[in-house]
């Protein structure tokens, strides 16, 4: 294969999978505590014979912005997000412990604390939270959950459980699949007791709608360029087959 008509499909491959990286970022600018993808590739020298002046693009493990969005006021009770850095520890679809900032919680009805999607919000303890029927619940900065239990002479305040925050090293979480955030190994982290979370907000998503549109329509026109590349590389074979079919 020529080594032009290599370099161009790969740089066409790359602005399309950056192309979809963007596109799902203005996909969820709404969505609470989204962390924007970031797209990567980098160039790799294209071996073989003669000077190795050329090269092709190769993907790496995308990277995720880890800046903080914007905090909105809910007022709702079991709205909770984290002030700085810091996550909270679920229960991810896989049975591992994984990560997220979206703090829009709920009780589903085996009475546990989980995720607006419904995975079950991890106690300090390294088991899922278990709400009893309370008239109130309150949560702590610390992530400390008290409740006023059910009932027509509940005065008193009853502690439940304490919400499990982490503060992972820098590096040490990846975006999977699923969304959510992982360790490589899926080892639990330990709690951090200095992270806060603020109770009545949600995190808003950092996604710079902005940015994200223009670096699409750079992308667009860098794939047009590939393009033409392949279709020139394409018809100096056909005037070189020419060539040697006259001689």
């Amino acid at each position: 294969m020529d080594k032009v008509l290599y370099v161009a499909m790969t740089g066409a491959r790359e602005n399309m999978r950056a192309q979809q990286a963007h596109a799902n970022n203005l996909a969820n600018a709404t969505t609470t505590a989204f962390k924007s993808d970031l797209e990567q590739a980098r160039s790799m020298r294209v071996l073989g014979d003669g000077y190795e002046s050329r090269v092709y693009s190769m993907s790496e493990r995308p990277g995720t912005n880890l800046e903080s969005g914007t905090l909105m006021q809910t007022g709702r009770d079991l709205d909770i997000a984290v002030d700085g850095e810091g996550w909270i520890a679920v229960t991810g679809p896989d049975g591992n412990e994984v990560y997220t900032r979206n703090g829009s919680l709920q009780i589903n009805a085996a009475n546990q604390l989980v995720t607006g999607s419904g995975l079950p919000v991890m106690g300090n303890g390294g088991i899922p939270i278990v709400i009893p029927p309370a008239e109130k619940i309150d949560i702590a900065t610390d992530g400390t959950i008290t409740i006023r239990p059910l009932g027509e002479n509940a005065v008193e305040i009853a502690l439940v459980d304490q919400i499990k925050l982490v503060r992972p090293e820098e590096g040490a979480l990846f975006k999977g699949q699923d969304g959510f955030m992982h360790t490589d190994n899926d080892v639990p982290l330990p709690p951090a007791l200095d992270v806060q979370v603020r109770a009545g907000y949600l995190e808003a998503s950092n996604v710079n709608a902005i940015d994200d549109l223009t670096s699409m329509i750079s992308l667009s026109r860098q794939f047009e360029m590939q393009v033409k590349m392949m279709k020139t590389a394409e018809e100096n074979s056909s005037k070189a087959a020419e060539i040697l079919r006259m001689s």
